[in-house]
């Protein structure tokens, strides 16, 4: 059974159509990547699976459960959307142990390790106010994956990222692929989507064509 199904999804916002009659189906253990030019509906999309806002058509479900009917938001999501905003006074420590505490799934050492993982180890006492762009979308991807979350929306998740730790995301991406986890992601950077991807579908004329 597909972790994510899509069927017949439009939506539109002022007379602007982004996506009609979008079919998908994503299935367990693999990476996607969807593509497109800007404004063409990839946050759109995501944000949808997330439940954060709803198509005007179709249904979506997650792990079987019909968003916004059966559930309001899918479980076990790590999600990269935006930038995402923090306490500025307080370290990035301690802002993830705030959003922790949500689900009271892990500890601190469980934090501090994935903030390691992705490159933060040295900051972790360091107050958010005095992250760089690139610190700050590293503190955004341990949120996304400290509590071990089984399904991965990246939406340009290597903005503002050095090459080094560009490299330490492919490793580690490809490593939760390996776990059997299951990853959609978006970039601007053909790269990372042709090191990464095992499907690329394309978002053209409101529709997704698998490419």
């Amino acid at each position: 059974m597909s972790v994510i199904s899509l069927k017949k999804v439009s939506k539109s916002f002022k007379k602007n159509i982004l996506l009609k009659q979008v079919d998908l189906e994503i299935e367990k253990g693999h990476i996607y990547g969807i593509v497109g030019p800007n404004g063409s509906g990839k946050t759109v999309l995501f944000k949808m699976i997330c439940g954060f806002i709803f198509p005007d058509e179709g249904s979506i479900f997650v792990n079987g459960s019909e968003i916004g009917k059966e559930i309001r938001f899918p479980e076990n999501l790590g999600i990269v959307i935006d930038q995402p905003g923090y306490i500025a006074n307080k370290t990035g420590f301690q802002n993830l142990k705030e959003l922790s505490l949500i689900q009271g799934k892990i500890d601190d050492q469980k934090i501090i390790e994935t903030m390691s993982l992705v490159g933060l180890g040295a900051h972790y006492k360091q107050k958010t106010k005095n992250y760089s762009l690139g610190m700050k979308q590293k503190l955004a991807i341990c949120q996304a994956i400290m509590e071990d979350q089984q399904i991965l929306i990246l939406d340009e998740p290597f903005n503002s990222l050095d090459k080094k730790s560009v490299e330490i995301m492919h490793r580690l991406l490809l490593k939760f692929k390996e776990e059997g986890r299951t990853i959609l992601l978006t970039s601007h950077n053909q790269t990372d989507i042709h090191a990464l991807c095992d499907f690329v579908y394309q978002i053209n004329q409101c529709k997704l064509e698998k490419i």
